[in-house]
């Protein structure tokens, strides 16, 4: 269900996605509104799940992460028992930072974050190929990210 938010609203939330870390007196001057209101809208948009949460953004290569790749997965069967299982079983495998469901070629899409190719390769080999509900596996590493916006166009 889509939230019914107004100008205000989208204001705030363009300014949160682009610096989450802002005060909330920092924020009300941004959108042109006084203090105590501007904190009532966010709660109610954290409250509706607007807002998710708050989160930092790492650089992965300076904690060590040097390798970025995506792997398309196909899978044997496209039962809702099968894409099911495969789904909650993504949610174990750290090196695996976001999933998506897809359609066309492939049932799902792998976000996958490593310290190298070594642990990617182990990963794609010993963990991924190995699950019973996988068929295919396609995998493209990452040359360099040139773009890295929030989430949602607002």
């Amino acid at each position: 269900m889509r939230a019914e938010l107004d100008a205000i609203d989208l204001k705030i939330l363009r300014e949160l996605q682009a610096d989450g870390r802002m005060t909330n007196v920092e924020l009300a001057e941004r959108v042109g509104i006084s203090p105590p209101p501007c904190l009532r809208r966010v709660r109610k948009l954290e409250e509706a799940g607007v807002i998710e949460g708050y989160h930092a953004m790492l650089n992965a290569p300076r904690l060590g992460y040097d390798l970025v790749a995506f792997c398309m997965v196909g899978l044997k069967h496209q039962s809702e028992a099968n894409l099911k299982a495969f789904a909650a079983v993504t949610a174990q495998w750290q090196i695996v930072r976001q999933a998506w469901m897809v359609s066309g070629d492939s049932d799902f899409l792998l976000h996958c974050v490593a310290e190298n190719l070594t642990r990617f390769q182990d990963f794609v080999i010993e963990v991924l190929t190995a699950n019973e509900h996988v068929d295919t596996v396609r995998t493209m590493l990452t040359i360099r990210q040139v773009k890295r916006l929030g989430i949602v166009e607002i």
